[in-house]
């Protein structure tokens, strides 16, 4: 160590300790934030329809699927395979939806940050 000097002190820079706490504040902030767009995202519903409105797929912003509508002249026990495709079809294009919002609520907050591994 320098003359004049202790252990465990910096020189220069007095206003390290100040940057850090303002960088915190907009840290807790912006999780502050996220936090209300999730609930807001959790409120958010999206549905989707398959062949020609035949079946009708609702998630919520858990990408839970909360509805589902299946017209009865769809089924048809001969062509079980059919119902199932246009029921995947429904419910992959609703959870891509959910995305979209999804990434759309949180874009807004993060500024296209992306990524944020967990926060999503």
């Amino acid at each position: 160590m320098g003359k004049g000097m202790k252990a465990g002190k910096k020189q220069g820079g007095g206003g390290g300790g100040a940057n850090m706490q303002k960088q915190l504040a907009q840290m807790q902030a912006m999780q502050r934030k996220m936090e209300q767009a999730q609930a807001e995202i959790n409120e958010m519903e999206a549905t989707a329809t398959s062949g020609g409105g035949a079946v009708t797929v609702t998630v919520n912003g858990a990408k839970e699927m909360t509805k589902i509508a299946i017209k009865p002249d769809v089924i048809d026990p001969d062509d079980i395979e059919m119902l199932q495709d246009l029921v995947m079809t429904a419910v992959n294009e609703a959870v891509r939806q959910m995305d979209e919002l999804c990434n759309k609520q949180m874009a807004g907050i993060t500024g296209g940050m992306g990524g944020l591994g967990g926060f999503m």
